[in-house]
């Protein structure tokens, strides 16, 4: 989610050898945390239990940076950028990664950018050094932009004959508006014939700076051994002074309703509205909130919409964590005769939650559920270096893990029917499908 909040496969990931695995929520708390003297921010955690070892470079870089007119240019940048270096050609790295043991990826998000690869543990330093020099020293050869521009492209006119990824870009424009987070990240057909190469190394050179980056290594690794090869790699990157970040104006809630006429054999409905950003207070009550009306198959949207009323193939909640506003969406895949009633349906559960309080044992299971997939999303080092760099380039406190865990638990009936009167007040819509 993604790390995107595009859930149905809706990934932008531009891959070398394997996908980019976005993930979920919690850094661990043994983690230690070096600032190199250039701002470059180094995170290792010893873990001996695999012999394995993950890399996450993360860059605050994305489509949060991005307008109508270079959207998609972070994920543009990295399809470059993983082409080759000034050392080796793209294949040439794949397969030696592959040498190694592992993999390893390149992509633009919402709130950063970056590279992560995975090795067995006793290949560290090849994989720490093939990370820096995709990161440090890229050929962004000329040639390559226009190949992959046709590539970025080929896989735009994918996502939009794709019903369902067609209708979460559709719903995301449509609640956010002006806001940055209306762009797709892959970009727009007309944004993608604009950016040549000139703005491609432009584009590397603004983000790629130290003081925004932050390197994550969680495996069976020494700290002392990783943060002296790190200090030799990324030490010699001059300092730059921080750059204030423009504000970016919040997104106003329109409460718009889109219907999209396009051939498929079902019809998406997605209703949703403006939700907290990762930062605030109301994260966790809406995580819950979320969890109860989409949370797996215990979720209402599920029980009743396809298990009671049988009007929908797929019933689900989404909402990740980002910078800026997030988004709550509740979503349908449904037969399109059925397509009105189940709109109303979903409405109903949507009234329904924020009429009447939800019961204790309801509350408990969803608290269950969502804390249950949290710790299972912490077991593998590639999910947790994932996790240590995306808490850093975010910018919440350290201990966000823990302090987001006590939040949860301590979620009411009432915290939730609030948030669903504020967050689910005012609803965009998206119905897409045959006319």
């Amino acid at each position: 989610m993604s790390v995107r909040r595009r859930a149905v496969a809706l990934v932008l990931a531009v891959v070398l050898a394997a996908p980019w695995l976005a993930g979920a929520q919690t850094p661990p708390d043994d983690a230690v945390l070096t600032r190199l003297d250039n701002g470059l921010t180094v995170i290792v955690r010893e873990n001996r239990v695999a012999p394995v070892v993950a890399i996450a470079l993360l860059v605050r870089m994305g489509s949060r940076w991005e307008t109508a007119d270079n959207a998609g240019i972070s994920n543009f940048t990295h399809a470059v950028m993983v082409k080759g270096t000034t050392k080796r050609s793209g294949g040439e790295i794949a397969d030696f990664v592959a040498g190694l043991g592992g993999k390893i990826s390149a992509a633009g998000e919402v709130d950063y950018s970056g590279i992560q690869g995975t090795a067995l543990a006793r290949f560290w330093r090849e994989l720490l050094d093939v990370t820096a020099e995709l990161a440090l020293s890229p050929a962004l050869a000329a040639g390559e932009v226009d190949r992959e521009r046709d590539w970025l492209l080929s896989r735009l006119q994918r996502r939009r004959d794709n019903a369902p990824a067609r209708a979460f870009d559709e719903f995301y424009a449509t609640l956010y508006g002006g806001h940055p987070y209306a762009l797709p990240n892959l970009g727009t057909r007309e944004a993608l014939a604009r950016i040549d190469h000139a703005a491609i190394v432009r584009w590397y050179r603004a983000f790629y700076r130290p003081d925004r980056m932050t390197l994550a290594v969680s495996g069976q690794v020494s700290r002392a051994e990783v943060l002296a090869e790190a200090r030799r790699l990324f030490g010699g990157l001059p300092a730059a002074a921080p750059r204030p970040e423009p504000p970016i104006a919040p997104p106003q809630a329109s409460g718009r309703r889109l219907v999209v006429e396009q051939p498929a054999q079902q019809t998406q409905i997605l209703v949703g509205g403006l939700a907290p950003s990762l930062d605030q207070p109301d994260h966790a009550v809406v995580k819950v909130l979320s969890t109860i009306l989409g949370g797996g198959m215990a979720g209402r949207l599920f029980a009743e919409l396809r298990d009671k009323s049988a009007l929908a193939y797929t019933a689900a909640s989404y909402y990740d964590p980002v910078h800026e506003p997030g988004a709550l969406v509740l979503y349908l895949g449904t037969a399109p005769e059925n397509a009105a009633r189940a709109e109303q349906a979903l409405l109903a559960e949507v009234r329904k939650i924020r009429d009447v309080a939800v019961s204790d044992e309801e509350l408990a299971r969803a608290k269950g559920y969502l804390l249950g997939r949290y710790a299972m999303d912490r077991r593998t080092n590639e999910r947790l270096a994932w996790y240590l760099a995306f808490y850093e380039v975010e910018g919440v406190s350290r201990d966000y893990p823990e302090r987001y865990r006590r939040q949860v638990e301590a979620v009411t009936a009432a915290d939730v029917q609030r948030a669903a009167r504020t967050y689910l007040g005012t609803l965009s819509s998206v119905v897409l499908g045959p006319r």
